[in-house]
């Protein structure tokens, strides 16, 4: 009996997700780092005659961004070259490895989220992602979480949009932060665009106007199909050199022959990073 139809290997993907997430940059060595630096605090008022006050520069936290090494590759004997087969069976092969790095780098890229709370991974400056605790160089922490964990809410979102805009830098001075895009999983993809596309308020009889809505606090929503905690949500933020994806190597696809077994081999193989330089750049609730 022979074979109607080969089936499996590739289905239909959804467009690259990772990408509305994290900032792309190139980078042509091992690793990157990204130094974090402690600003002036407020200026003082100088006595007639006294000298002017002078502060410092503190150097703050690293994030290391190491490029990792990713391949895989198929077989096609010789056989299957000399029964006339292997060109059909080749570039649906081809096809199945390139569906195979995408769904790669996307999972790479959702595990910085998906870990955003765990403090089993943690960042330059010693605790998780998001956290309520993170540090300052110059004293005192900060947070990127909210106080307490919610599901998507009109209320969470209100709350987690007025903590950004309370966000200051590590001398505690105001720093303009506004909210960009929601990050969602697959499951509050309904809650959250009934939140932020209702003109009136959604949990509410009352004739209130959406004010997240109506004030234009959160522009966008990513569905993201990668994340493994369907009750977390993110905000990414405009704040500058938040998350970030390097291309160390763009995906390569190439083949050679083997002496002894005289199979073909075909494997693809990239270098990238993922991660996160300054956390202002995301804020997340792990959900209730």
């Amino acid at each position: 009996m022979g074979v109607n139809k080969w089936y499996g290997l590739a289905y239909s993907e959804y467009p690259t997700e990772f990408t509305e997430i994290f900032d792309e940059e190139q980078s042509q060595l091992a690793f990157e780092e990204d130094v974090g630096i402690s600003s002036f605090g407020l200026a003082q008022e100088k006595p007639e005659g006294r000298g002017t006050a002078y502060d410092d520069a503190r150097q703050g936290f690293i994030d290391r961004y190491v490029h990792g090494t990713y391949s895989l590759g198929f077989i096609i004997t010789r056989e299957m070259w000399e029964d006339g087969i292997a060109g059909t069976v080749a570039l649906k092969r081809a096809r199945a490895l390139a569906f195979s790095i995408r769904q790669t780098k996307e999972i790479l890229g959702a595990n910085i989220l998906n870990r955003a709370f765990n403090s089993d991974y943690v960042f330059g400056d010693g605790v998780e992602m998001i956290s309520t605790l993170h540090p300052n160089v110059a004293g005192g922490v900060w947070s990127n979480e909210l106080e307490t964990p919610a599901d998507l809410s009109e209320a969470a979102l209100e709350q987690a949009c007025i903590d950004i805009a309370n966000f200051t830098n590590d001398r505690g001075l105001r720093i303009a932060v506004r909210p960009m895009k929601l990050v969602v999983a697959v499951d509050n993809t309904f809650e959250s665009t009934r939140i932020l596309r209702s003109e009136l308020r959604v949990t509410s009889a009352d004739n209130d106007i959406n004010a997240i809505r109506a004030l234009g606090m959160i522009p966008e929503v990513v569905i993201n199909h990668y994340l493994t905690d369907q009750d977390s949500w993110y905000i990414k933020t405009d704040c500058p050199d938040g998350l970030k994806y390097f291309n160390r190597r763009s995906d390569e696809f190439d083949t050679d022959n083997d002496f002894d077994t005289e199979n073909a081999r075909f494997k693809s193989t990239f270098r990238a990073s993922w991660g996160a330089s300054d956390k202002r750049g995301i804020y997340g609730s792990a959900g209730a």
